[in-house]
């Protein structure tokens, strides 16, 4: 089977088309060409008034071998690439021996359960928070009510940050073995459309997102793994021994339980604050990490729809228009747009009490009023937090902090026009646009919960973003912050093993751990982990070297 990369086809071409383009292409006969499936799909907007559709196709052909000969050095047309995903390892099936820890049921945990349970192992799966059905409602009652519970939210319990987001299911991560496939399998056989498995920028959203979660618990149920929740980890057992190597005997938790693990996969993602003091006070390696500090801009949908698509606007074939910008600035800082949700809203996301953070969300059909995205400003740890590891942790805090009193300290958020943030005026009443996020927006001065030197890059980024999509730094546009929890602000830093540095049997992972950011890497970290303790069993002789 041979794969075709960069078809290009009209937009709103009839499905017939697909054939004739290949054998065009391959400069075959129609007889020549036995089937075709299509691999990815895209499009190619950068000429509105010529929008074209792009795919991979997957083809099967009477003379595949003289074919690839004749496009020998072109990477459009070659070889299917084998996808097919292999488990390192699999334990016997009667397998009774000690069982893995893993603690977080986010994108990563979940993915690392999985696994874990499908090599046979029987994973034992910690969360501090809730099933996704009561972890819902409590979110629900932030939004709604303005009533957080500090252990139930957008951030703690089944699912992760994740299921409170677009679904975004795509990433800029290397990925040579195809584990991203396997994510997409997977959920696919959770109950996510097919059609993810083709989409260059596949999405879920939220509802999807929460029956998927749900079915894959039950696969790893019937496989022998173990559910607790609402145990959080307060502290772990260390051993250290007489050479000064260190290794983890057990977990500590908050229902008083002391549960002996030795091979512990660490999923906590990047909001885990309390953990991660434990962590440094433990003595296990962690350090500050650079994240991004900033708002959410919202737009109408249909403002960015027109910009991105001209006369095509509202295309099935195109869906919501996205974007992705940025722009170097004169004080050395970068601004960008982060976690963009077309047709969404913004989420209240905050953990702690008397915080306000804020979050995009968009559900499958994408069809709410506004676009959100983060519009955001890097920042780094030597220069804007040095000193020690968990100093990342406080700077997030001090904004939020200040966030909440601008908003009325209600968990109302502070919002602004960009006009007036232009102006360096507070806003005191809405234009064109209304905000989205509950439960409620405070006018104000956002330069009271920013720094200084983010609030002088975004001034400077605004009018640039604008000249490349018209109307994003329209004077009505809502700015709603604020924007602290991009990525972690620590990495618990690991070895090639997967291991932490200096504490055996911890295997610190995902977006928390700083080695992910959203979810689809989050769960190829996960996919990793698990073979990296699954190998870690093979060494120590708990199960055979056999897949």
């Amino acid at each position: 089977m041979l794969r075709i990369s960069e078809l290009k086809l009209p937009l709103g071409h009839p499905p017939e088309a697909m054939a004739p383009a290949i054998v065009e292409r391959l400069g075959i006969t129609a007889e020549d060409l036995l089937t075709y499936q299509v691999a990815r799909r895209a499009h190619d907007a950068r000429r509105k008034a010529a929008i074209l559709m792009v795919y991979s196709v997957d083809v099967t052909l009477r003379e595949e071998a003289e074919v690839l000969a004749r496009f020998a050095g072109d990477h459009h047309v070659r070889p299917t690439p084998d996808t097919e995903y292999r488990f390192v390892t699999r334990a016997p099936e009667a397998y009774a021996g000690p069982r893995p820890v893993v603690v977080g049921a986010g994108p990563c945990g979940l993915f690392a359960g999985l696994i874990l349970a499908q090599m046979g192992l029987k994973p034992i799966i910690l969360d501090r928070g809730k099933v996704v059905r009561e972890r819902t409602k409590d979110t629900w009652g932030l939004w709604r009510r303005s009533e957080l519970n500090p252990e139930s939210n957008v951030q703690f319990g089944e699912g992760g940050a994740g299921t409170f987001s677009d679904g975004k299911l795509y990433s800029q991560i290397k990925d040579p073995r195809h584990l991203g496939r396997k994510v997409l399998a997977e959920f696919v056989k959770a109950g996510a459309p097919e059609e993810i498995l083709t989409e260059a920028h596949p999405h879920i959203g939220t509802f999807r997102l929460v029956t998927m979660v749900e079915s894959m618990r039950e696969t790893i149920e019937g496989l022998g793994g173990e559910y607790r929740w609402q145990h959080r980890v307060d502290e772990i057992d260390v051993q250290t021994a007489a050479d000064g190597s260190r290794k983890v005997r057990g977990l500590k938790l908050s229902t008083g339980d002391y549960l002996e693990a030795e091979h512990v996969v660490l999923a906590v993602g990047h909001s885990a604050r309390d953990t991660f003091q434990m962590l440094y006070d433990k003595g296990v390696h962690i350090e500050a990490k650079p994240f991004s500090i900033g708002v959410r801009i919202e737009h109408p949908q249909s403002w960015m729809d027109k910009a991105r698509f001209g006369t095509c606007a509202g295309h099935p074939d195109l869906g919501a228009a996205d974007y992705s910008l940025a722009h170097h600035c004169k004080n050395g800082r970068t601004v960008y747009s982060f976690c963009m949700c077309p047709g969404g809203t913004v989420v209240a996301a905050t953990s702690e009490p008397g915080r306000v953070v804020t979050n995009g969300m968009s559900q499958y059909s994408r069809n709410e009023r506004n676009a959100n995205s983060g519009f955001v400003v890097g920042i780094d740890p030597e220069r804007d937090y040095p000193g020690h590891p968990l100093a990342g942790v406080e700077f997030q805090r001090k904004w939020e902090s200040l966030a909440y009193v601008a908003g009325g300290s209600s968990y109302q958020a502070p919002g602004q026009k960009v006009g007036d943030f232009m102006a360096g005026r507070p806003s005191t009443e809405l234009g064109e646009v209304a905000p989205s996020y509950k439960p409620g927006v405070t006018l104000t001065d956002l330069s009271a919960c920013l720094p200084a030197f983010a609030v002088e890059a975004m001034r400077e980024a605004l009018p640039v973003f604008g000249r490349q999509i018209a109307g994003y730094d329209h004077p009505d546009v809502i700015l709603t912050g604020v924007e602290t929890r991009t990525s972690s602000p620590v990495r618990i830093t690991r070895g090639k093993d997967f291991q932490s540095l200096n504490t055996a049997g911890l295997y610190p992972a995902g977006e928390g751990a700083g080695y992910a950011g959203g979810i689809l890497s989050a769960a190829v970290d996960g996919i990793k982990v698990a073979e990296a303790v699954a190998q870690t069993y093979v060494a120590e002789g708990l199960i055979p070297a056999t897949a």
